[in-house]
């Protein structure tokens, strides 16, 4: 109960998994971008699903043109739908090459990988399957 983790996306954008939140910061947020559909959630000691579609931020001459953007399927609920990531929320030095600061401004075009976290509480993960897609333009294929 009110366990603290999360996936992270390119290990720097972080889908939140706190029970008992419902807000920018609980579980399913985007974090501190887009607010928890707690509605969704199975509960405490169930399984929870999440289906991410994931598109990284683009760059051009190592500046940032487009943010990241994100789809997520909760518990077989769309619940967000091309949201953009603006910042690396983690604080200083959790930019995948270190490189972020107060301001979350650690988007680099290094690219990155999954990360799961459980912060000192009983998370489980199971059944994780990762497919390499191309989006070039933003998934509109889930805007219906």
């Amino acid at each position: 109960e009110g366990g603290n983790s999360g996936v992270y996306l390119q290990n720097r954008y972080e889908i939140q998994i706190l029970d008992g939140d419902e807000t920018k910061h609980g579980m399913a947020a985007v974090i501190n971008e887009q607010a928890a559909p707690y509605e969704t959630y199975n509960g405490t000691g169930k399984w929870n699903a999440y289906d991410i579609t994931f598109r990284a931020a683009r760059f051009e001459n190592g500046q940032r043109t487009e943010k990241a953007l994100v789809t997520l399927y909760f518990n077989g609920k769309k619940v967000h739908s091309n949201v953009p990531i603006t910042r690396v929320w983690g604080g200083p030095n959790s930019g995948i090459d270190g490189s972020n600061d107060r301001e979350g401004n650690g988007i680099t075009d290094m690219p990155g990988g999954l990360k799961l976290q459980a912060e000192g509480h009983d998370v489980r993960y199971r059944n994780i399957w990762i497919q390499e897609i191309e989006l070039d333009q933003p998934d509109t294929e889930f805007e219906h």
